[in-house]
């Protein structure tokens, strides 16, 4: 097991892992609606299948909200 940090949350998680297997391992809610930065950089979406994550990395799933009058 190798450990990764989610939202500020220690994980241990087995490799290889994709962002995309991330995020279905975190039952992330509204996965076509979630940023996400790794080490403090936004990734495409386009790149969450082919984002290997490695031991250390921070990940941060993020929700960008709408609204007001």
């Amino acid at each position: 097991m190798s450990k990764i940090k989610v939202n500020d949350e220690s994980q241990e998680v087995t490799f290889p892992l994709t962002v995309t297997g991330l995020i279905k391992l975190n039952n992330v809610l509204q996965p076509d609606m979630v940023s996400v930065q790794l080490n403090g950089e936004f990734l495409e979406r386009q790149d969450f299948e082919t984002t290997e994550l490695k031991e250390g990395d921070e990940i941060d799933f993020l929700y960008f909200m709408g609204g007001g009058c």
